[in-house]
Formats: C-alpha cells, structure tokens, sequence
C-alpha cells in the first residue's frame, strides 16, 4: 500500500494517473469493438489489416509530434489527445449508428491510435518531473502499471457488456467519453516544471531525430530496452489477430468471447501489479523486464494445444501477468536512462518502434496461420518473445548492476541541500554525469583563484580549506564545495587541499550539469543562493585565524 500511498499524497500523481486510466481503459475498449467491425468485415486478413494501417501511421507520426512534449508543459500534450480522441471516435460512434462507410470509421480509428501513441510518451514523461526520488517515480510506475491492467481488464469487460446487448457503436461512444474525461482531469497541474528546450531547436531535423539517438547511443540500457520491447509488441500484434480467432474459431466464444480474452490480459495483469507491490523494493527492474517479455511468448505455446475455454482464459491470463511486469521495469528503467531534455522525444521514438512491432505482427499472423494453421502458428509465435529474452540475459543482468551505482549516486546527490529539492527527472541526469575521483594526500583539489569548473561532494577522508594560506576549514564525509565560483562565476575563493593523514574521495559534478540543475528550478536556485551568501557572510565576518568559517 505504501505506492499507493506516495501517489494517493501527490495532487498531480492522482490527476495524472487518472486521466492515464480513462485514456487507456477506453482505448483497450475500442481495440475489442474494432476488431470485431473488422472481423464481420473480412475476417481475419481484415483484422490484421486493420491493425496494421492503425500502427503504421501512428508509429511514423508519433516521434514527429512528441517534439511539442519536449517544448511545451507536457500535460497540455494530454489535454489535447483527450480532445482529439474523443471527436474522433464519438464521431466513429455515430458513424456505425447510422450504417456509414466503415472505411471512414477505419480513418477515424487511425487518428485516434496517432493520438494514443502520443499519449504514453508524454505521459511517461511527466511523472519524472511530478516526483522527487527514484522510489516515488517506481511506485508512480506501479500503479500506473496496475491502472493499465485495471483497464485491460475493465475496458474488454465493457466491450464485451456492449457487444453483447447492443452494437459496436456503443463501445466507441463510451471510449469517446472517457477520452474527454481523461483529458481535462489534468487541466492546470501545480508543479516545477523543467526548463524547457527552445521550440526551435526541438522542431528541426536533428531535434526531432534525438529519441532515437539517444536510444541508438545506449546499447545496454536504452537500446535493450527497445530491443525487447519490439519483440513484445510483435507478439502483442500478433495478440490483436490470434485473440479475435481464437475466441470465434478455436474455443467457440462468438464477438463476446473477443472482449473476454482481452479482458483476461487485464485480470492476469491485475494479479501481476499486486506482486509488483511486493517486489518493487528488491531492485532487479532489468530483470522483471525480462521475465515480463517472455511470458508474452510462453502462453501462446501453450495455448496451441487447448480448446477449452477456461484455460485459454487463464493462459492469455499470464500474458497480462508478464505485461505488468514490462510496464514496471520497462518504464521506469527507460525514464532514468534518458535524457530529460530529449525525454518526451525518447519515449515517441520508443512508442513508434514498438507500434511498428505491433503492426508487424498483425500483418504476418494472418500468413503464419494461413501457412501453418491455427495451433502451429500459436507455437511458432509464441516463441519470439522468450528467444529474445535467452539472447539478451546477461545484458540485462549488466543493466541490473549499472542502476545499482546509479543509486548509490542519486543516495550522495539527496544529501547535498540544494540537490535534493530538484525533481527525480533531474537527480536521475546529475547522477548520469557524475564522475567519482581519488585524490592523493596532501595534493590539492583547486587552488585559490583558479578558475571553476566542476563541484565536489566528499565521499570519504577530509579536505582543508585555506584563504590566503591560512586554514579556515576542515570538510569531511558529505560535505560539499566548489559552488560559489559556480553561482557568481567567479575565481576559486579558497584553495581546497587533502589531508595529509588519508586520501579523499570525491564525486565530480561538471560546471554545466550542476548550473543547469540549480539555477533552472526556482527552489534549487533559492537554496543556492542561500548556500553562497550565508558562506560569503561568514568569511566577511571572519576577524581572525581563532573564527574559523567555512569558504569556498
């Protein structure tokens, strides 16, 4: 209960994952109906189609787009794809009521999937700079993961109700509804939002193409991470097919069985998010992410040899268990990686390659089942996911270690008292750039009057700091220094000198990592200033060697 309640006590976590569970539960609801519209009209070639003119357009579009979400206030992003959502699919509403051209209620899906690939990116990238530690940002991750699964689960049982008393229109009405809802909730949220890229230079060629540069950079963080992400999202493609004829021609469950299966996903994600709660202090995100992609894979190979009902409920079950699981680890282990700046476009990038997986897998599973059969096709793409996963093992075990001294960082960075007021999103980047230094006894850090460029935190043994020759200080363990000539841009005001007993060990911020954090948040630059001015203070007030203070 301790996620919940570190999102339950944060206004702008409850606004922002509420409008993610309205957004989300209406759009799992359209997946079933649509499918359903498609099924009727060309069965399962129509379906895989369908899926795929749905992603193909919105995986090319989305990394475009989610550049306004890295120079804008990002739930205005929100706002905006609520509203989107719900014309375009209370329009599709009406359309179906009234007999129309089913290829305009296909146009008007695919508007809606482009606005809904926007919507995790920007969303994802929001949470970072709602919460101030990386335990907050897991748990808004958590629940955000459960809420998904609460919408699997709910979105598929109100399309299976509406399916089964009335028709597909229905269940594009309702959605429409719930997209409006889910984007005015975060009209107007409080919070310091990060400084903002210029518009231009978010907006040109190379801005646009920075997601994807920043995943192709990080081939063991980022680009793993996309990597079996892609293989996911092929099986969920696959999903988006096999789950419509497995329901109708498999286990005999007629349109509401379509809604049934897909509402299984949910339940097993359900059950999955509970776990989580358990296991979200244990670390090992990388891991959780691995074992969530090849249960994607593991219940379709089952599945191939069941005709019962029931246990194909419960097998489709396990993949919205491994799903959970993805949404945990994945999402929080890309929202620490990244670059803040590029974050909304990083996100895009990774939404649009997982999109284009999704399509993959709806184009071919139609040929896979007309090439191998129903059962056969089950196994041989069931397979994908786990295979992924064997090769990328140990990678994700390296991945696993890399955030262990990522923490071990952000734990030094809370104790400083003008870094621990800055958002997650930004502790996550100064721990990034954080280098670690031994420094021999005797020698010295900086001297007086040189220039500054970097600051300092003690990690162990002790430093003497001298004015003029003469020692006014002694720092030790947790103590910071180096700021002042940061701030004011000025010369070193004192020279720092290790101790003569013991090396020092230091972690380095970089001049312009540490400025742009504290200078770029109102309370950060308020507590630096303060820093600065109250050493400053003592140093004028210093009469002599017996008055001691503490200068930089």
């Amino acid at each position: 209960m301790e996620a919940f309640a570190q999102v339950a006590g944060s206004d702008t976590l409850r606004r922002a994952q509420l409008s993610f569970g309205l957004i989300w539960a209406g759009e799992c609801a359209v997946m079933v109906a649509l499918g359903v519209v498609a099924y009727r009209d060309g069965g399962a070639a129509a379906v895989g189609a369908v899926t795929a003119a749905r992603m193909i357009p919105a995986g090319l579009v989305a990394p475009f787009a989610a550049a306004l979400a890295d120079v804008v206030r990002r739930e205005f992003v929100l706002v905006w794809i609520g509203l989107v959502r719900a014309v375009t699919l209370g329009t599709a509403a009406a359309l179906l009521a009234l007999g129309g051209p089913v290829g305009a209620v296909y146009g008007l899906a695919i508007v809606a999937t482009i606005a809904q690939t926007l919507f995790r990116p920007a969303h994802s990238a929001l949470l970072p700079a709602l919460c101030t530690s990386p335990q907050q940002l897991t748990s808004a991750n958590v629940v955000r993961g459960m809420l998904d699964a609460v919408a699997t689960l709910g979105g598929p049982l109100i399309a299976a109700v509406l399916l089964a008393t009335s028709e597909p229109a229905s269940v594009f009405g309702v959605s429409a509804a719930m997209s409006l809802v889910g984007g005015l909730v975060v009209l107007s949220l409080r919070y310091d939002p990060p400084p903002r890229a210029r518009r231009s230079a978010a907006a040109d060629g190379r801005g646009l193409l920075k997601g994807f540069a920043s995943i192709a950079r990080d081939r063991g963080g980022l680009l793993l991470i996309t990597a079996l992400g892609s293989a996911q999202t092929f099986t969920r493609g696959a999903l988006n097919v096999l789950s419509v004829v497995v329901a109708i021609d498999l286990i005999h469950a007629g349109a509401a069985g379509v809604g049934v299966l897909n509402a299984a996903v949910g339940a097993g994600a359900l059950v999955g998010s509970i776990v989580i709660f358990w296991l979200r202090r244990r670390g090992g995100l990388a891991t959780w992410l691995g074992i969530g992609v090849a249960l994607w894979g593991l219940p379709l190979v089952l599945l191939g040899a069941v005709s019962q009902p029931p246990l194909a409920i419960a097998l489709i079950a396990v993949i919205g268990f491994g799903n959970a699981l993805i949404d945990a680890g994945g999402f929080t282990l890309l929202a620490r990686l990244a670059d803040e700046a590029v974050l909304a476009r990083m996100f895009a990038a990774f939404e649009a390659i997982l999109t284009l997986g999704v399509a993959a897998g709806g184009l071919l599973t139609p040929l896979v089942i007309h090439l191998l059969g129903l059962r056969s096709a089950l196994v041989a793409i069931g397979c994908v996911a786990p295979a992924a996963v064997a090769f990328s093992w140990v990678a994700l075990r390296r991945l696993n270690a890399r955030l262990q001294v990522r923490d071990a960082d952000i734990e030094i960075l809370h104790h400083i008292p003008m870094l621990r007021v800055l958002p997650q999103a930004t502790i996550e980047q100064l721990a990034g750039a954080l280098e670690h230094a031994e420094i021999e006894p005797g020698r010295a850090v900086f001297e007086q009057g040189a220039s500054g460029e970097h600051f300092y935190i003690m990690e162990g043994g002790s430093v003497d700091v001298l004015r003029d020759g003469r020692t006014i200080r002694t720092l030790g363990h947790g103590d910071s220094f180096g700021e002042i000539a940061l701030l004011r841009a000025c010369a070193r005001t004192a020279t720092v000198r290790a101790t003569a007993d013991e090396p020092v060990s230091v972690s380095i911020l970089p001049r312009t990592a540490f400025l742009t954090a504290v200078t770029g948040y109102p309370a950060s630059a308020t507590a630096g200033e303060q820093v600065v001015a109250d050493y400053l203070a003592r140093d004028a007030r210093a009469a002599s060697p017996a008055q001691p203070t503490r200068v930089k």
